[in-house]
């Protein structure tokens, strides 16, 4: 029999995109799979939208507010397949993506193997898919694999990967402490399970860029820098505990001086702890200078505004490419009909 594959969705208040995230988990060319979206006590019609796709294939639960890694611990704890394909409730599957990374499982027969595959930004217009290669976009094993992310700033979207369910349940639950970078923490912990990557070409998930109110956005508050650093903290020791030696080290300096900026100013506190961590492992940290762009910000009001307009600024552009993006979908729509 072939495996049955559980697709989980956890959702907060995404009733905009819920119902085109299911309908790619439904078109997926794989014929037995499970769908379980848990809606995490949204505020909007989220769990209506969802309740609408409920049948053979989808199941629609509820829980009070306990944010995203919490509803995807619900969703594991109700499913049955044999690989997870996590999914976020604002993102798309490729229709093929999880039939060609099982093809890959086929082939490879190491039940401790972890697929990936590619994935490119979108905000409204899946077609106009970036997709970029990038290190990660290789096999690959587990140390190799954090080595590259760590020590060039790179990540893996959660729905590129598919996992078996003896690797998910050996990497344990996702971190409920953690609202930013839980997903990166948590398939660490997965990759250490693992006995490495396979990277499935033309296997596709589309990243849907949604705005401020998403939790990967850095926007300064206390909890989000907390979860961050805790975040940060993990994937140095993880690193660590695949190999120490200098390369790892190297790479956990300069994973920590690439977010050194983002507390600064409002977290002196973890700014000193960084720069302790980045000493025991031979390294120095020093706050990066305004880039060249934000130096005449910095000349009339001040260094400490110009650093919050280098993580601000660039966010306000995404928004407004989004709402240009959104103006050109509705036009292409109204177009097509």
């Amino acid at each position: 029999m072939k495996p049955l594959i559980s697709i989980l969705i956890p959702a907060y208040n995404a009733a905009p995109w819920i119902a085109d995230t299911l309908r790619s988990a439904l078109r997926q060319t794989w014929p037995r799979k499970e769908i379980i979206v848990v809606d995490d006590g949204s505020k909007d019609e989220t769990f209506a939208v969802a309740q609408k796709f409920a049948g053979p294939e989808v199941a629609v639960v509820t829980q009070k507010n306990a944010g995203a890694s919490a509803a995807r611990n619900k969703a594991f704890s109700l499913c049955q397949g044999d690989y997870i394909q996590w999914l976020d409730a604002d993102d798309l599957l490729g229709a093929d993506k999880i039939s060609r990374q099982l093809e890959v499982v086929e082939k490879v027969s190491d039940p401790r193997a972890l697929f990936s595959s590619e994935w490119g930004r979108f905000m409204y217009r899946p077609r106009r898919a970036k997709f970029e290669s990038t290190p990660l976009c290789a096999d690959q094993p587990p140390v190799e694999w954090l080595v590259r992310k760590l020590g060039q700033n790179l990540h893996m979207q959660p729905a590129t990967w598919l996992v078996s369910r003896g690797l998910t349940e050996a990497a344990g639950p996702w971190d409920e402490r953690l609202s930013l970078d839980d997903d990166g923490e948590y398939f660490c912990r997965v990759l250490l399970a693992s006995s490495g990557v396979r990277f499935v070409p033309g296997a596709k998930s589309f990243y849907r860029m949604s705005g401020f109110g998403t939790l990967s956005i850095v926007d300064q508050s206390d909890k989000k820098l907390e979860s961050l650093w805790l975040s940060m903290q993990l994937h140095v020791g993880y690193l660590r505990s695949l190999e120490e030696s200098e390369r790892t080290r190297a790479a956990g300096v300069t994973y920590l001086g690439n977010w050194l900026n983002y507390f600064h100013p409002v977290r002196p506190d973890i700014i000193a702890q960084a720069k302790q961590l980045a000493a025991s492992l031979g390294g120095k940290l020093e706050l990066a200078g305004v880039r060249p762009k934000y130096r005449m910000i910095e000349k009339l009001f001040g260094r400490e505004t110009a650093n919050r307009a280098q993580v601000l600024l660039p966010n306000l552009k995404t928004a407004a490419l989004r709402s240009w993006d959104k103006a050109l979908s509705r036009l292409e729509r109204c177009v097509e009909v």
